[in-house]
């Protein structure tokens, strides 16, 4: 994009220029956040559906690693995935969607780095809950 005085112009940097630092707004930062994943499957030839998902405190995570907690939520699992593919116990040797993988490894990690996490096996019907 150019302006009619020839100066060409980059929405991004506009952004950049006009906004604060995200990281300058994290430490007044409270409440909380949610990230999670419906899952929806059979297992042992039974529908299953289940929502997994991770609630994380804005001033405690900003105490711990002076971010908000989105940061913490969404770069902690890849992460572990990039540990795990290091140490080799996810190696497909082919590119695949984190999906494919046994996720139990995963979970696993995720509770030993402490990223808390909450299950909830049993959802009401679709005309009663707002997802």
């Amino acid at each position: 994009m150019t302006t009619a005085e020839g100066v060409e112009v980059v929405p991004l940097k506009v952004l950049k220029a006009v906004l604060p630092d995200p990281a300058s707004l994290a430490k007044n930062y409270t409440g909380y956040t949610c990230i999670g994943n419906l899952i929806k499957g059979k297992k042992n030839g039974k529908e299953k559906e289940i929502f997994i998902y991770n609630v994380c405190d804005h001033a405690a995570c900003y105490k711990e690693v002076e971010s908000q907690a989105i940061s913490y939520t969404a770069g902690v699992p890849p992460v572990a995935a990039a540990i795990l593919v290091a140490q080799g116990i996810w190696n497909p040797k082919t590119m695949v969607n984190v999906e494919e993988l046994d996720p139990d490894p995963f979970l696993k990690l995720l509770d030993r780095i402490d990223y808390r996490r909450r299950l909830k096996t049993t959802l009401p019907s679709r005309s009663s809950r707002n997802l």
